[in-house]
């Protein structure tokens, strides 16, 4: 029975074998590379009957038939620089230093849409990068409430309304005012006829005086609410006029939320408006820790939002806090940002950018030719239509849209800026078992 099964087991591997031959495997390589489209001149299958790597092996000449002369003939590039034959090397690469990547044809790249510009120079400043909200500022920020209680009698301003500086916004009858009005009233008609009796020698110095006084303490309540003594003397010619007590702005600006109404019984304090001045706006933001020592006040920081995209609101740095938060590790600090039109909203979160330096010239790509591989950024170069340098630079910060490019490029030199990926994946499948390097 065992011998029986050796027997079959034998069979079996001889019958793999056969089917394993190199005219079988070869057609099946050739339609998966078609069917996946396949950028990269890959190797051809060995010839029948060869053994597993007789395309780098030359039996001790020192030189395979894939390699002539230091070329890799598969890829028409120095063998020691193929990306193809060489994928281990990737993780090795220096900022500046490349693998190349030939592809199968010269209008390959254009096939898979890869698209390239050229490294452009700019003046750039180095700046921190980090996440705000808008708020209003607050020194120009106020609740306008009522003085005093009583009963709202008119509403002179509305949600939106912009107002002057002392500008009457409601107006509310009390009865402590009727009533300190008219005190104020008698005390008034009390002091004159004194007056005129003391010109008469009619009576004392003694009972001027007191006129005097009680006058002055009736008078001082109402000037606590903003009467004045014109104010006072016409009313004592007007007794039966009805006093209404103003509530006004206390600065140019907006109202920013309402709660007054007509006829509402409102109590000393309760606020009825909320007034704020948009035309300049404070900017929170939330500071990384370690990059803390590079903030200081007076810094210009920039600002946008998702609503305005196109548009870059600039201010200045004019507070830092003095401690970090707890739980994010991240310091507060606050901008001042003009704005003339409105445009900017309370609780708006923005993007903010704090210029830490002068500006200087810098080398820049966009965003999209940055690709990592092992966690190492590298970009494509075009060298030829159909051969790319797979290059490793060191990236500074980012600037909108674009990466500034400490080292491993030139200006003018051409780099892939779309459908980068497609030339990634080729240069990265070599990984899977597609290269030509001898294991």
């Amino acid at each position: 029975m065992i011998s029986h099964n050796i027997t079959k087991i034998n069979a079996l591997g001889r019958a793999i074998r056969r089917w394993l031959r190199p005219q079988r495997i070869a057609p099946i390589i050739k339609a998966l590379g078609a069917a996946g489209g396949l950028l990269v001149a890959g190797c051809k299958p060995p010839a029948a009957g060869a053994a597993a790597h007789a395309g780098h092996d030359d039996g001790g000449s020192g030189e395979s038939a894939h390699v002539k002369g230091g070329i890799c003939q598969e890829h028409r590039v120095p063998e020691g620089a193929c990306g193809i034959c060489n994928p281990n090397k990737i993780a090795t690469l220096k900022p500046g230093e490349a693998l190349q990547l030939r592809l199968a044809s010269n209008n390959s790249a254009d096939v898979a849409g890869v698209k390239t510009s050229k490294v452009g120079e700019g003046l750039v400043a180095d700046a921190i990068e980090c996440y705000a909200e808008v708020g209003f500022d607050l020194n120009h920020f106020a609740q306008i409430a009522a003085p005093v209680g009583g009963v709202i009698q008119e509403v002179c301003a509305d949600l939106g309304s912009k107002v002057l500086d002392k500008q009457t916004v409601a107006r509310i009858w009390s009865a402590q005012i009727a009533e300190a009005v008219a005190k104020a009233v008698l005390t008034h008609q009390t002091l004159e006829r004194e007056q005129k009796l003391r010109a008469q020698q009619v009576t004392s110095e003694k009972a001027l005086q007191e006129a005097q006084a009680a006058h002055r303490s009736a008078c001082q309540s109402l000037h606590t609410f903003g009467f004045t003594e014109a104010r006072i003397d016409e009313l004592s010619r007007q007794p039966e006029e009805v006093v209404l007590l103003d509530a006004y702005a206390p600065f140019a600006g907006e109202i920013t939320a309402r709660s007054a109404v007509r006829g509402a019984l409102v109590e000393a304090g309760k606020p009825l408006f909320t007034i704020a001045d948009p035309t300049l706006m404070w900017a929170d933001l939330a500071v990384p820790e370690a990059a803390l020592a590079r903030l200081k006040t007076g810094q210009v920081v920039e600002l946008t939002v998702d609503s305005l995209p196109e548009r870059k609101f600039v201010g200045k740095l004019s507070w830092i806090s003095a401690e970090l938060d707890e739980t994010t590790r991240l310091v507060r600090a606050r901008a001042e940002v003009p704005n003339p039109d409105g445009a900017l909203k309370a609780r708006m979160f923005a993007k903010a950018r704090v210029e830490t330096s002068n500006a200087a010239s810098a080398l820049l790509v966009a965003s999209t030719a940055i690709q990592r591989i092992d966690g190492k950024p590298f970009v494509f170069v075009k060298l030829e239509n159909d051969l790319f340098d797979a290059r490793a630079v060191r990236v500074g910060a980012r600037t909108g849209d674009a990466w500034i490019i400490a080292e491993g490029l030139q200006a003018g030199e051409e780099v892939a800026t779309e459908h980068v990926f497609a030339l990634k994946s080729q240069l990265l499948i070599s990984r899977l078992g597609a290269g030509c390097a001898d294991d």
